[in-house]
């Protein structure tokens, strides 16, 4: 009598099709519920000349050497006392801008310094730092 044999491949075959219908499912669900990240740069660009504004009155100029050393509108101050000298001048003139101009070799700390100084007595301000020179 000859005996029926089964082949390996007929009846160990797995049907697939649930796993991929939850597969889909959760990759549907991932996607709607993903937080998307709305992420801000500081624009750089410059505006074009011809748009500034010529009837604002010039700006504060706060100067920062290679030493940490500041000077506020030709007068030194330590840099500690740069806030309160700001305060004093825009009491006069409310509406006058603020700029930083820090040398290359001025150090970051000292910029960061002037700037939170300003910052934390609510003053805007506009940062230059000049470009190193190709020695």
């Amino acid at each position: 009598m000859r005996r029926a044999r089964r082949r390996a491949g007929d009846d160990a075959g797995v049907d697939m099709t649930p796993m991929l219908d939850i597969v889909f499912i959760m990759l549907i669900f991932f996607i709607v519920t993903a937080v998307f990240l709305d992420e801000r740069g500081m624009d750089f660009t410059q505006p074009p000349e011809s748009e500034a504004p010529s009837s604002l009155p010039p700006a504060l100029l706060v100067s920062l050497d290679g030493n940490d050393r500041a000077v506020v509108e030709g007068s030194p101050v330590a840099l500690s006392g740069v806030a309160n000298r700001i305060e004093a001048l825009r009491a006069s003139a409310p509406d006058r801008s603020v700029m930083i101009s820090a040398a290359a070799e001025t150090s970051v700390a000292a910029v960061v310094r002037v700037k939170d100084d300003l910052d934390r007595a609510n003053v805007a301000v506009t940062l230059k730092v000049e470009p190193l020179s190709a020695r």
